[in-house]
């Protein structure tokens, strides 16, 4: 069947590229490419699987109302990357596949809005749910008793629900009918249509995805930062009061600013820090480069140009679901209790030598 009786037979699917892709990769090596996939999938998953065994064992910490719903939305969002690692790795894999050992575009031509709906569910899903980790961290530590008296594990989990249903809504409004799916550059992974020619539908899709995508950043970055603040300002508060003049209150002061700076609430602004700073470098890229397609900010780059940052872009953006279970596995209280101890020991160290050193040449000076 030729390709493009068949696209208009697929009105959900747009193949406006699909010459250009068949024609210009088609002498291409497809293994690096298929071996990446492979590698992606098979890490992010182990790495997944990891994090939620990890926080499967520290269960007992988070028994207490104040740090429950916490945990089910961290839950939440390493089931929904690990989600999108096995659902679009199989899917990646499976066009790499056709693309490599067939010649035509049927096969995906029809599995495309599988595909693509997959991709807008579960990179919704992520930035959501971690836009919900960081007001909820922010509600507890700015107003601990309003969360303590209303914030419990079902609205933890009611909220969950509401934004997952969020993102499969937009995910299923081109399967339906509303706007389109496409096969994006080089033919191995479906999305939005992004470029022309588009319907007003798929404009306003593309827009919705990208600003419900940047508004989450945005929220997470604003509430972390403020959480941030908080604690710190709680901390010097409580350093300050701590001070003596004596040795041995100095002493003392070290361990309660150690003890705090390790204590639960730290930890989890920690991850949730580190976790945002992941999601901005890793889905900023793809977020604003769509955006600017719509409003043609770019004209004078080439369509090659684009489709190869758009790529990249999306690769990153990849990446953020194989970095987000090592934020629990590599900043957890154990370990930023021997990162915090090691950097006090070695100052504590180097502040002796400098001590002795001066100590000797006092010495030397005297004799």
């Amino acid at each position: 069947m030729d390709i493009a009786v068949h696209c208009t037979q697929s009105p959900k699917v747009n193949c406006s590229d699909l010459s250009s892709q068949k024609n210009g990769t088609a002498t291409s090596n497809h293994l690096p490419d298929l071996l990446m996939s492979c590698f992606t999938m098979t890490f992010g998953t182990i790495s997944n699987l990891t994090a939620l065994g990890i926080l499967a064992k520290s269960r007992a910490r988070f028994r207490r109302q104040s740090k429950a719903p916490f945990f089910h939305l961290t839950v939440a969002l390493l089931l929904a990357d690990l989600g999108g690692h096995l659902i679009l790795g199989a899917f990646a894999l499976h066009m790499h596949v056709k693309k490599k050992w067939t010649t035509t575009t049927n096969n995906n031509i029809n599995f495309c809005p599988f595909f693509g709906a997959s991709m807008v569910f579960f990179g919704l899903c992520s930035l959501l749910i971690g836009c919900a980790m960081a007001v909820e961290r922010c509600v507890a530590i700015t107003q601990p008793f309003y969360h303590i008296s209303t914030i419990t594990v079902a609205h933890a989990q009611g909220m969950v629900l509401l934004l997952c249903s969020v993102a499969c809504t937009l995910a299923l409004l081109p399967v339906f009918g509303v706007g389109n799916y496409s096969i994006q550059f080089p033919g191995t992974w479906c999305f939005l249509q992004i470029h022309e020619p588009q319907t007003a539908a798929d404009k306003n899709l593309v827009m919705t995805f990208s600003c419900l995508g940047l508004t989450a950043l945005t929220v997470s970055l604003l509430c972390n930062i403020l959480s941030g603040l908080v604690l710190l300002q709680a901390r010097r508060k409580s350093c300050s009061s701590a001070n003596t003049s004596t040795r041995f209150a100095r002493r003392g002061s070290s361990a309660s600013s150690s003890s705090l700076f390790c204590s639960l609430d730290m930890e989890m602004i920690v991850q949730l820090a580190v976790i945002t700073v992941v999601s901005c470098i890793c889905w900023g890229p793809f977020l604003v480069h769509i955006t600017n397609i719509q409003h043609k900010s770019s004209p004078r780059l080439s369509a090659d140009i684009k489709d190869g940052f758009t790529l990249l872009a999306l690769r990153m953006a990849a990446w953020n679901q194989i970095l987000d279970p090592w934020v629990y596995i590599l900043l957890r209280k154990t370990v930023l209790s021997r990162v915090f101890r090691g950097f006090y020991f070695q100052r504590t160290t180097m502040s002796a030598n400098s001590y002795s050193v001066e100590y000797q040449r006092e010495v030397f000076r005297l004799h």
